[in-house]
């Protein structure tokens, strides 16, 4: 990978990486402080928790059991990202960022498959009775988000003069 890449796409990478590493070092330590699933951590009482339960789906549970396709569609959609932001042109900041979190959540998740045949879930939002998820999750879910507010910005366009 040349360094003018890097250089030109620092803030993609830098969110990828970093994102990866936070996601694998919340889900170890989850693994090493939970004596069994299904423990729980009350943050704040009835709406908030840290739950220890592991998912062999994807979001919502959909796709429960299905694995070995996951943990495919999830190299599939990372290596085509890095393909993609490897060959595009010039990418905005929020452009970069987006791509950035959906790559940290896709390899976080991904790493999982691979290494366990599941994904280590945590985030317990009880107040709204939401599935348990994980920082994987989120940087996807920011991802999108970043990307569509960048589809609603107007770029302005070089001017020939």
């Amino acid at each position: 990978m040349s360094n003018k890449l890097i250089r030109r796409k620092r803030s993609f990478w830098l969110v990828a990486i970093l994102g990866i590493i936070f996601d694998q070092i919340t889900k170890y330590i989850v693994v090493r402080n939970f004596d069994s699933l299904g423990d729980t951590l009350p943050l704040w009482q009835n709406v908030f928790h840290l739950t220890y339960v592991v998912n062999t789906g994807a979001a919502f549970s959909f796709f429960r059991g299905q694995v070995e396709i996951l943990r495919w569609v999830s190299l599939v959609v990372s290596v085509a990202l890095i393909i993609f932001i490897w060959y595009s042109p010039r990418l905005t900041l929020l452009e970069q960022l987006g791509y950035g979190f959906i790559l940290s959540g896709a390899v976080g998740n991904g790493i999982d498959r691979f290494l366990f045949g599941y994904v280590v879930d945590f985030l317990d939002f009880r107040l709204i009775n939401f599935p348990v998820f994980n920082f994987a999750d989120v940087a996807i879910n920011i991802g999108v988000l970043l990307l569509l507010i960048a589809s609603f910005t107007i770029t302005p366009k070089p001017r020939n003069n």
